[in-house]
């Protein structure tokens, strides 16, 4: 119980320290100029992980856990560090375009467009099977697949100057 404690206390924690790096970055960035794009999918991402970790408190606190997913889910941490680097100031949990800047192509950047994307859909499915919680884990990542497919063409949208509409009504 000690050890499902505290996981869920640094995971907890470190999501919150990210949230805060996330608006300062937010903030640098428009100051700068940068324009925040399609905004109004922002709440569900938002929603999704908050439901994701307050269930992993409820569900989790007390049972134990599988070192060999928790070592999965420290290796996936590794990810989001690499990420978070290559990014440095242009990173946010929000859609941020600084108009002009070149798109970052160092880090995981240089092999795929999206890396954080599938750290986050790592950990939301590794972190519940750490604590023996397969279906929570299977439904939250369903979840954040819709959420994503959402996010992505978005994102890609805004990266590319494309109309965030447009991006929106292909299939």
């Amino acid at each position: 119980m000690i050890l499902s404690i505290s996981v869920l206390a640094l995971v907890t924690l470190q999501r919150g320290l990210e949230l805060v790096l996330a608006r300062r970055n937010t903030r640098r960035l428009l100051a700068q100029g940068a324009v925040e794009r399609a905004p109004g999918h922002y709440p569900l991402i938002v929603l999704l992980h908050a439901a994701w970790l307050a269930g992993l408190w409820i569900l989790g606190w007390n049972r134990e856990v599988h070192l060999w997913w928790l070592g999965l889910f420290i290796v996936l941490q590794a990810g989001r560090i690499w990420v978070l680097s290559s990014l440095g100031e242009r990173w946010t949990t929000r859609i941020i375009v600084l108009p002009g800047a070149p798109l970052v192509r160092r880090g995981p950047y240089r092999f795929i467009s999206h890396p954080n994307y599938l750290v986050v859909a790592g950990e939301i499915l590794v972190l519940p099977l750490a604590f023996g919680l397969v279906v929570f884990g299977l439904v939250f990542s369903v979840l954040n697949a819709i959420v994503l497919s959402i996010r992505i063409r978005a994102e890609q949208a805004a990266l590319t100057g494309e109309p965030v509409a447009a991006a929106s009504s292909r299939n």
